[in-house]
Formats: C-alpha cells, sequence, structure tokens
C-alpha cells in the first residue's frame, strides 16, 4: 500500500474514476482492464498481483459486487484512496442512473430507447471480455500456472454456454484450484 500519495495523486485517482464511473456499462467490473492500465501500468502505486488479488478478494466477500472498487483504492492509498475511488466509481454513475431511469421510464416505448437497450448488450459482453483478459493473463504468461488457468477459463465457457449452472461453482472451482496450487 502506498500512503505517501499526495494530495494531486489523490484527486487524480478520483477524478480518474469519476470518468471510469461514466464508461461502466454494466457495472465497475467493466473497467478493470483501464484501471489496470492507470494503477498498475502507468503509476505503478500496486503490482499485477495485489491489483489481481484485490478484485479476487473483494469478488469473494458477501456485499455489491463494485466492493473491489474500494479495495483497489485501499492497497493504492489507505482508507483515503478508498474513498477517492468508491467516490468517484459511484456519483455520477448514481446521478446518472437516476435521471436516465426516470427518463428513459417515461419514454420506454419509443424505438430510440429500446434500440439504446438492445445496442448495450455487444458493449457489455466486450467489455467483460476484456476484464477477464487482464485478469487471466498474468497466469497465462506464468509457465507453472498456465495451463491450470487455460483449463479454468476453457470450463468456465463452457459450462456458462451449455448449462445453466450457478456461476457461483465456477468460483468454487477457482478457488479449489487455488487452493491445490494449479493455478
Amino acid at each position: 500500500m502506498n500512503t505517501g500519495l499526495s494530495a494531486a495523486d489523490l484527486f487524480g485517482l478520483f477524478t480518474h474514476f469519476l470518468v471510469l464511473s461514466l464508461l461502466a456499462v454494466g457495472g465497475a467490473i467493466t473497467t478493470v482492464p483501464d484501471m489496470h492500465r492507470y494503477i498498475v501500468a502507468e503509476h505503478r502505486w500496486i503490482s499485477d498481483a495485489q491489483f489481481t488479488s484485490s478484485i479476487a478478494i473483494a469478488q469473494a466477500a458477501p456485499g455489491p459486487n463494485v466492493l473491489f472498487v474500494a479495495v483497489l483504492g485501499w492497497n493504492v492509498a489507505g482508507p483515503l484512496g478508498a474513498f477517492a475511488t468508491m467516490a468517484g466509481i459511484l456519483l455520477p454513475s448514481t446521478v446518472l442512473s437516476l435521471w436516465a431511469t426516470r427518463w428513459g421510464s417515461q419514454r420506454r416505448e419509443t424505438r430510440g430507447v429500446r434500440a439504446f437497450t438492445t445496442g448495450l448488450t455487444p458493449l457489455t459482453l466486450g467489455l467483460l471480455l476484456a476484464t477477464g483478459w487482464v485478469l487471466a493473463e498474468p497466469y497465462l504468461r506464468d509457465a507453472s500456472h498456465r495451463w491450470g488457468a487455460l483449463g479454468l477459463i476453457l470450463i468456465s465457457v463452457f459450462v456458462m454456454l451449455r448449462t445453466k449452472l450457478s456461476p457461483m461453482w465456477l468460483v468454487a472451482l477457482g478457488a479449489a484450484a487455488g487452493l491445490l496450487g494449479w493455478v
């Protein structure tokens, strides 16, 4: 954890997550690739492993899916980092969602609103695939984890496309594979 961030760095962290909030179609998880670019690649505030672990820990914990943003902020700059990232990711999307929901519900049967909601599906899928790549790539690069990670990816894709099995079973499978040292 980098507790020595300046006020300018904290403000930069806040404003970056403020912008990401407006791009988070399908949830904050879809913006993970850019979070990684900003926090790990550009500023080097935390490592690849810390980034991936932050998301994994938060996703395993009960509660809202967006908690990983607070964990990332905490690992970057402690409580102030958690506040900066959470405020940044929540403020614009909350205000925009409240306004758009009211506006859209009044116009739900119009062609434009129907087209917009239909067009969000491929966008969300693409953003989720990019997130999956950012989270899996460090394990695919590491020869000792490559085959286990690739196996988990292929099993997950097959199960999600061919069955109605809850994704929680795949999370449990990933946890078991990690505990056994396969990934």
